[in-house]
């Protein structure tokens, strides 16, 4: 099993301070650190879940049925794009290389687009039926979905 020497710059010269820096990690640690990335990714996706099922239940109670599926439809325009999202991180775990920075930008910028896209479908197939403070109330609180996880102290942890 080779160590895996990671560098902050591959065409800097290495002075020995900075070699003395240089983190190296063993295939048990990148196999470590890959699984838990993993169960945080999950853990995010499943708060963002129960967030905008939350959010539906309490529209539905509070203004009736049009809320509760408004409120559903604001949550799933960002639900289903940040859950596919997420599951490409995960299967990028499971490659030696991973998931480089540019793929990562793309992917954040599919992911919005696709939720806009959502949104622009809610509008157009809604009709007078879309309760617009429901939809915007799911949507911000699947957006501020990991914010649950970490207030449950899930993340970092353990």
């Amino acid at each position: 099993m080779a160590d895996v020497v990671v560098r902050q710059s591959p065409t800097e010269p290495q002075s020995p301070a900075i070699q003395a820096e240089m983190l190296v990690l063993t295939q048990a640690d990148r196999d470590r650190m890959n699984a838990r990335a993993r169960r945080e990714l999950m853990q995010i996706v499943m708060a963002q879940a129960g967030l905008g099922l939350l959010v539906a239940l309490l529209a539905w109670m509070v203004a009736g049925l049009d809320a509760a599926l408004s409120a559903l439809a604001g949550s799933a325009a960002y639900f289903v794009p940040n859950t596919l999202f997420a599951l490409r991180l995960i299967l990028a775990t499971h490659r030696p290389q991973g998931s480089g920075p540019f793929l990562f930008l793309v992917g954040e910028m599919l992911k919005m687009g696709a939720a806009v896209g959502l949104l622009w479908l809610v509008a157009r197939l809604g009709g007078d039926r879309v309760q617009w403070l429901a939809v915007l109330v799911g949507l911000v609180a699947v957006l501020k979905g990991y914010v649950l996880m970490f207030a449950f102290g899930r993340s970092r942890s353990r």
